[in-house]
Formats: C-alpha cells, structure tokens, sequence
C-alpha cells in the first residue's frame, strides 16, 4: 500500500498520526468491558471463517454485505461504509442473558456518512477467542469495527478516521417498528432522572449522577442498552423535544430533552469512535473514559467498583422519548 494513506494503525497504513489527531486505535473501555462469564462458549464466524487467526481478505471476495455469527449476537457488514445492520442478541442458558427467550433486534442500522467516500482495499480481519476486529480503508477515509461475541457487556464499537480530519455524522436507529413489544426504545432513565445531583461512591472517589438516555423493549426486564460515545457529539434533533419531569422538589420541575425515540445521530471526530454497552454496564455510575489521544493505555479506561441505578420495567409512557424519528421542518 502506498505508505501514505489513511489508516489505523495494525496493517492499514500506520504513517498519519498528525498534530492532535485522536488515536484511531485506541481501545475503549466499553469494547472490552464484557464480564467473561458473559462470553463463554462465544467465538464469532465471518466470510466462511472462524477460530483465532489474522488475515486480509481480497477485496474481491468480500461481496457487497456480509454477516457476522456469533453464540450470542449477530449482525450484518456493508462492506463499502462498514456501517452494520440488522444488529440483534441471540437466546442463550448464559446467566447474563438478556433475551428472555427469543431473538432480540437492537439495531436496524448504525450507519457512517462518508460522504461520497467508500471503503475500496482489502478486508483485514482478526478473530479472537470472542472477538472480532475488521479494517477497511479508501481515499481519504478508514473505518474500523471490533466486537465480542457476548451475552452483555460493552460489545462493540465503530471507529472512523478521515485525512481531512472533519467529523463523521454516524446515525443509529433501532430495531422495530415503535409497536411490537420487541421495538427497542430510547427512555429517559427515572432511576437515574430521580438520582440526579447525588453523589455516589465510586472506589476511592465519589461521582455526581447525571441524566440517563438508555433503551430497552417491552419484552425483556433484563435487556438494557446505551449508546457509548468518546470524542463524539451527539446531535440534538429538536423535531423531537420531550418534556421529562425532574425529580420531586427540583426547579425548574422539568426539562426539555431533544431526543428522538427510535433514532440517534452523532457527530464523531476523526480518531473518535461509538459503542453499544449492554447489561449492566449500560446503567453503572461510573466516571467517563479519559479522551485519549496518543498511546491509549488501561489508566484511560473506567475501571473498579461502581453504583449500579438499574431501570424501571416496563418504563413508564411519559419517559419513553418521541417521536420515533425526526420530522422534516
């Protein structure tokens, strides 16, 4: 490869690391969260591939799409953007299941806008005992996923990097259609809404509770998710202003929360990444991750003993967040 292309730093091109670049390599604390009593028995299975190997994959045998099988979850990869679709929770006996039994969608989609850029070279692929991590560059733009094959946890995340350093706009929208029990949801947390300000112990320090945007569904109690950013903004979409009531006493006694119930988007800088936390990482008190941006090590992640808040099932209609998606002007 010319040894000046964009690219994260394994075998796509390692040569752009600029002034004040974010590390496009850096590991996440919600990628590798995952308990490992979650995982057992997990290994995923791609492009007829599967056990721990390192490998490129010709461009010309990646296809157009491409599915990702695991024991616990699966997903579908659009080989040009390696936006994913189709993200859902497979049914297990794992003790951190989450399913309640049946096939649980997540997301329909998390998409990157690249613009008019597409992903064009070779395939590399890792697999792990769980894990799983693909790169793909093309002019100007590289993208990575790493997952783990896991009942719960912090399981996946989506790194973009660009050679003109702007933002990436990644748009997440869930599974299901807002009716079906099996919809997933975004709610207003009302263990954390109603906790807010407290300060709570977290090992040998303390943390302030902050508002909790998280999603579920209407079938399973034990299903909870967030979306996980770092060095990324998400983008307040007002066509979906929901009026939440603040804890009893407080002044004002509401707030206004520009969220919409099935659609997220987010403006991720170049370096910067999205995950999907799951269990009960996803509803944990807990500091941020560090913003790193050179040699990313485990002081930059969240680690130790934290307050876990929970969430109400089923939540209550007033906390649920609307409309679905946005609405035109």
């Amino acid at each position: 490869m010319n040894e000046h292309r964009l690219g994260f730093p394994r075998r796509l091109d390692r040569s752009l690391r600029g002034a004040g670049v974010v590390m496009a390599g850096l590991i996440a604390v919600s990628a590798y969260a995952a308990k490992s009593e979650g995982c057992e028995g997990g290994g995923f299975t791609v492009l007829g591939r599967s056990g721990a190997q390192d490998v490129n994959v010709p461009a010309a045998q990646v296809g157009a799409t491409f599915v990702v099988q695991g024991r616990y979850v699966r997903f579908e990869v659009d080989a040009a953007t390696l936006g994913i679709r189709n993200y859902a929770f497979l049914p297990t006996a794992n003790p951190l299941d989450m399913t309640n039994g049946v096939v649980t969608p997540v997301f329909a989609s998390k998409s990157p806008d690249h613009r008019g850029l597409r992903l064009t070279s070779d395939l590399a692929l890792e697999l792990g005992e769980e894990n799983i991590e693909l790169q793909r560059e093309g002019p100007g733009v590289a993208m990575k996923i790493q997952a783990k094959d896991c009942a719960a946890g912090g399981v996946f995340q989506m790194e973009v990097e660009r050679s003109d350093q702007t933002a990436t706009e990644i748009t997440h929208v869930l599974a299901g259609d807002g009716i079906s029990p099996l919809s997933a949801f975004y709610f207003d947390n009302r263990n954390f809404r109603n906790r807010e300000g407290d300060v709570v112990p977290y090992k040998d320090t303390t943390v302030v509770v902050a508002a909790r945007i998280n999603f579920g569904n209407g079938i399973s109690r034990r299903f909870i998710g967030r979306d996980s950013p770092q060095v990324a903004t998400r983008l307040v979409d007002p066509s979906c202003s929901n009026v939440i009531q603040k804890r009893p006493n407080s002044t004002p006694p509401s707030v206004v929360v520009q969220h919409c119930g099935g659609v997220s988007r987010w403006a991720v800088a170049s370096g910067g990444r999205m995950g999907l936390v799951t269990g009960e990482d996803a509803i944990e008190v807990a500091p941020p991750a560090t913003i790193c941006v050179s040699k990313c090590q485990a002081q930059n992640r969240v680690r130790g003993q934290s307050v876990k808040l929970g969430f109400p099932f089923p939540v209550a209609e007033a906390d649920k967040l609307k409309p679905r998606s946005p609405t035109s002007p």
